[in-house]
């Protein structure tokens, strides 16, 4: 018999494990009948965070419910640590682009921050998580990174852990350049980016006291908020995550 092509690459909360049933998420098995076109037999790929990669074949595809088999496992599960992305939520396009392009970049964790500034203050938490479950299945994860509920810059800085250093984008202050920065420290790291228009002169007074607080410039133009946090998390998987070795 002739192996069913791979259609698509689908996260899971199910147990992995050869031969037995993996039940699928309601809004999976839409995906899958509605915008794949799948039918029962074909061919997916499974991944939880806990089990590896394996290749499954759908056996139940209905409406609001669907099961897969697990066949083979891929990929053994393996851990991906990663940088952590403190940020001001943004306009919706803005934002969902943040998420998208974090999740690609290894991101582990990520916090959303408001700040006095902050434009955009009613997140939709459940929309949020299925945008960073769609960039982890797109860019073949094997883990899927948290989001943490909205906090407070003054929350942030006092539940920081101790052993993780925090990058602070501050174009406003004196900060040394972030490649740098990231030469002089070997700590994990994590990186916070303001709204548009900057944290306010008390945020950073409050931000910069810390001594987790790393203060560092991105450059000579101040750029928006979405593209200092992507080109940020570039140039800290570049120097010292896991773009070094790949």
């Amino acid at each position: 018999m002739t192996e069913s092509k791979l259609i698509t690459r689908i996260y899971c909360e199910s147990d992995l494990k050869k031969g037995c049933p993996a039940e699928l998420a309601a809004g999976t098995a839409h995906k899958l009948r509605a915008v794949l076109r799948a039918k029962e037999g074909d061919a997916v790929s499974l991944f939880n965070g806990r089990d590896g990669e394996w290749r499954a074949r759908l056996t139940a595809l209905g409406k609001t419910k669907a099961q897969a088999e697990c066949i083979q496992q891929t990929r053994p599960q393996t851990l991906e640590p990663g940088p952590w992305l403190a940020f001001a939520p943004l306009k919706k396009d803005r934002m969902d682009m943040v998420i998208e392009k974090a999740v690609e970049l290894g991101v582990e964790r990520l916090i959303p921050v408001m700040t006095a500034r902050t434009e955009n203050r009613r997140l939709k938490m459940d929309r949020l998580v299925q945008q960073i479950i769609d960039a982890a299945e797109q860019c073949e994860r094997l883990t899927v990174p948290t989001i943490a509920e909205p906090i407070s810059v003054e929350k942030l800085v006092e539940s920081w852990p101790e052993n993780r250093a925090l990058i602070v984008a501050a174009e406003r202050r004196n900060a040394s350049p972030l490649s740098v920065a990231l030469a002089d420290t070997s700590e994990s790291l994590g990186l916070l980016i303001g709204p548009e228009g900057g944290f306010t002169a008390p945020e950073l007074d409050w931000l910069l006291k810390s001594p987790i607080s790393i203060p560092v410039s991105l450059g000579p133009r101040i750029l928006r908020a979405e593209t200092a946090a992507i080109a940020a998390l570039a140039v800290m998987q570049t120097q010292c995550g896991d773009w070094r070795g790949a």
